[in-house]
């Protein structure tokens, strides 16, 4: 039996039924099976794309992008996505849309998704926005679909919000399961989630949050570690706490990153704003107050830089488990010595890793084009052993 037919039979297995035509909005939103679904599809398509057969489900349509932040890796992962399957892309720049004209969400999300079968949505800088943004478009594109302006409804991934980034941890997710050698030999593992240092302020809150709360739920030993006032969205922090309980592990804080290195099998050192600081830069912005917006920058900066010994050195690896634990990073990493002068991360630990940091980064099409494929096709299993029984190559060699 080839790997993705073996996929495919344990699809079969789960109940799923509840992601067909629903959108994805944050992974604690899925069930266990649902997650599961997700990184089943997506092993099975990367399998067939690298056995170079074909993995189209559509023969033509749209997947809309709108990046309300700057993106290369989620950017060019959902246009991936979106090919592999049979869309097209198109992206939206609000820059050059009417909505500089005035043009409403409710107007905007009709008016571009006439002939659309997913849209994905990046919006992360603003507590209190991301999530709101993307819930008023898509809420838009059903009232769409219900009074017959659309023939169809389109589906949202959620390419990153204020409150998650569940393209990116189930990614990041996938490349941890895959080095461990199964979802199996997970339970117990030490996961470092820890702020870092970085010359710049403002880098959004749903990375630690996301892994918080995705790596919880497979009885693996999650701590959160930040200087005080760095903290995340308690509310995610509670949802953390519940899986840790659910599955057998745990998840705890501590607030030096010397304590949560020790004996850590995974570590992902990232900056982040602290939480009161993104809703004081929220309402700023709304306020259209750039005085205090510049004054908070010069805080933060300054307060970020009272912690620069909050980085993955040579010497921190050394605390982990062997000293060999999988680093694990986003991307793009501010890199001591290469990108800037002190960061997140030395250059000699970044260059060991540079292999498995970009393995890492190759699973986020393939999640992205899961989630498409699962709100899109309601027997994704049958569709997955179809595809390898026509053997349609992807192109002649």
């Amino acid at each position: 039996m080839s790997k993705a037919t073996e996929l495919a039979r344990h699809l079969e297995t789960l109940h799923i039924n509840n992601m067909y035509k629903n959108d994805f909005y944050w992974t604690w939103d899925k069930t266990d099976e649902e997650i599961d679904a997700i990184f089943t599809v997506a092993d099975a398509l990367r399998d067939l794309r690298e056995h170079n057969i074909s993995t189209k489900i559509f023969d033509s349509g749209l997947g809309i992008s709108i990046f309300r932040d700057n993106s290369t890796r989620t950017r060019f992962s959902f246009a991936s996505a979106c090919n592999l399957l049979g869309l097209k892309t198109q992206d939206l720049d609000e820059k050059k849309s009417q909505i500089a004209h005035g043009e409403t969400v409710r107007e905007t999300a009709n008016m571009v998704s006439f002939m659309a079968d997913v849209i994905g949505i990046r919006d992360d800088m603003f507590i209190g926005e991301g999530h709101k943004y993307q819930k008023t478009f898509m809420d838009a594109v059903s009232e769409g679909y219900r009074d017959g302006i659309l023939e169809q409804k389109p589906t949202l991934v959620n390419l990153q919000c204020d409150v998650d980034h569940p393209t990116q941890c189930m990614a990041d997710l996938l490349h941890v399961i895959h080095q461990f050698g199964g979802v199996e030999n997970l339970k117990g593992k030490k996961v470092a989630m820890t702020w870092a240092y970085s010359p710049s302020y403002g880098k959004p809150l749903s990375v630690p949050q996301g892994v918080i709360g995705l790596f919880t739920r497979f009885g693996m030993d999650v701590v959160l570690a930040h200087p005080d006032g760095y903290d995340v969205m308690p509310e995610v922090e509670d949802i953390a706490r519940k899986n840790a309980q659910a599955t057998g592990g745990s998840f705890t804080k501590v607030n030096t990153m010397e304590e949560a290195f020790n004996g850590a099998d995974i570590v992902y050192p990232k900056s982040w704003a602290p939480f009161a600081a993104m809703e004081e830069r929220t309402k700023l912005y709304s306020a259209g107050d750039q005085a205090g917006i510049d004054v908070l920058e010069k805080k933060l900066l300054a307060q970020n830089a009272e912690h620069k010994d909050w980085t993955c050195s040579e010497e921190m690896m050394k605390r982990t488990k062997d000293g060999k634990a999988l680093y694990l990073h986003c991307l793009p990493a501010d890199i001591s010595g290469l990108s800037c002068k002190e960061g997140e991360v030395d250059d000699s630990v970044f260059d060991r890793y540079l292999v498995p940091l970009y393995k890492q980064a190759s699973f986020k099409p393939y999640i992205i084009a899961a989630m498409i494929m699962m709100s899109k096709v309601k027997d994704p299993a049958s569709a997955l052993l179809a595809m390898e029984r026509n053997g349609l190559l992807r192109k002649a060699f």
